[in-house]
């Protein structure tokens, strides 16, 4: 029980950043999704320093792991908006930005989980 509660706090706090962060980012004319685009980098570097330091250290605390990689990180990453918007692109025509934003967002998420991991073997 105490696993899904860690996950469930998690989760409601990642939700409520990445709904910020799009308000702030996204423009409301359709644009690119700049907000969108910001969270699920920066949730692949937080996931990737995670577990860079759970590699280095032989594990953390399943606790945290539970609350940040599960439960923080999978509310603020967005799958489903990325996949909304870019279905958007390719029904109003806009193929230039539906492959800018795919292409970037998959390269810079790889990226930022091995520049996460890097990062955590600073610490």
């Amino acid at each position: 029980m105490k696993a899904v509660l860690l996950v469930f706090l998690g989760g409601g706090l990642g939700s409520a950043l990445r709904y910020v962060i799009s308000r702030a980012l996204n423009s409301t004319p359709p644009g690119f999704p700049y907000g969108t685009f910001a969270v699920n980098v920066i949730g692949s570097l937080i996931i990737g320093i995670i577990l860079g330091f759970a590699l280095k250290h032989h594990s953390p605390s399943s606790n945290t792991a539970l609350f940040i990689a599960t439960g923080l990180c999978g509310g603020f990453t967005t799958f489903s908006a990325f996949a909304y918007e870019n279905v958007m692109f390719l029904k109003a025509g806009d193929y230039q930005t539906f492959i800018i934003y795919t292409l970037g967002s998959i390269v810079l998420g790889l990226a930022a989980v091995f520049a996460g991991i890097y990062l955590s073997r600073l610490f």
